[in-house]
Formats: structure tokens, sequence, C-alpha cells
């Protein structure tokens, strides 16, 4: 891109009130360095402990669903070290942090496949219209339960998200093509 394009893309940016943007391969390294830019970012901005940590809490499970979930993928194998070959891989989304008013706001985004959809609106409607006191409890039930098949972590991210969230969880879909479709989840802090 040229430097006016770029201008443009980080105008844009500045009028939304963005102070983070990632468009990228994901990766923990990537989320660990992201993440202490971000604690510095709230730092100074003299965010309160509270908001710091929540969000801090949403972009770290946010990015981790990226990690976990995005459709978009780069993958290699790995020549065995022993018997078992290993796969290098590493997923593609978008991360944007902002402020509206006196909050944050962290929204994601990432290729998903159509036929998780519905499981995937189902669970996010659930959460969405819970209370707090809900969440809570369904939280503590996630703790104790076993993960849910095709789950690749807790099965705890959407449910913290929503706990941490201080408006109900948005989110959305654009269809991409016959198999995909783009997924965007905002959380506001």
């Amino acid at each position: 891109m040229l430097a006016g394009q770029l201008m443009d893309l980080r105008s844009m940016l500045h009028q939304q009130g963005v102070i983070f943007a990632y468009s990228g391969y994901v990766t923990e390294p990537v989320l660990s360095g992201v993440g202490e830019a971000l604690k510095q970012k709230l730092t100074i901005d003299d965010a309160d402990t509270k908001t710091l940590r929540s969000v801090f809490a949403v972009f770290v499970e946010q990015m981790q669903n990226i990690i976990r979930y995005s459709a978009e993928k780069a993958r290699q194998e790995l020549p065995p070290a022993d018997e078992k070959g290993a796969l290098m891989e590493m997923r593609y989304g978008i991360l944007t942090i902002g402020r509206e008013g006196g909050d944050y706001v962290v929204c994601a985004g990432n290729l998903v496949r159509k036929a998780d959809v519905a499981r995937l609106e189902e669970r996010l409607e659930k959460i969405r219209n819970m209370s707090k006191n809900d969440l809570k409890i369904l939280y503590k039930e996630q703790l104790r339960a076993e993960p849910e098949q095709g789950s690749k972590g807790a099965g705890l991210g959407l449910t913290e998200i929503a706990r941490r969230a201080s408006k109900p969880i948005e989110y959305d879909f654009a269809n991409v093509d016959g198999d995909y479709v783009f997924f965007a989840l905002r959380a506001t802090i």
C-alpha cells in the first residue's frame, strides 16, 4: 500500500475510536506481544483495575478463538523428530480494540464453516440473553463439565466474554461463499 492508502486506513480507524487493530495470522507469541502493548496503553489511559482486567480478558478470549477456530489457516507438515509427525499451523483473523465514549469495545472476526453457524448462533443467543448471575452459574457449570464435542479448549471463552461485557455481546455473519461465512463478535466493556 502507498502512504496515502495507509494514511486513509489510519484516519478511518482513528475516527472510529480504534486504538489497536490487528489483521493477519495469529499465534500465541502475537497474542502475548499485543497483550503487553494493550496493558501499557490501558495503564497510560489510566483505566481502573477492573476495566483493565476485563478488556484484557476479552482480548485474550477473542484472540484464542481466532487461534483455535478460524477456518482460514496456513499449515505445513514438519519433518518428524520421532515417529509422530508435527504440524505447524497459523490461523487468520482480525481484532480491533477501541473507545466509544467511556467504554472500550473489542471486536474480532474470522472465517467459520457454514456447517458450524447454527450451533454457534444458538450458543451465542443463549449467552446473549442471560443475566450476569445466570452467566456466572453457567461459567461454574462449564468449569466442572467436559468440553463440548469439537471444542479445542475448556469451552468457557464465549461465556467469559459475555460475563466481562457491560452490555450484551453482539455478533453477525456475512456470507463468503458456499462453504464459509465471516463471523464477527463485539464486546463492550
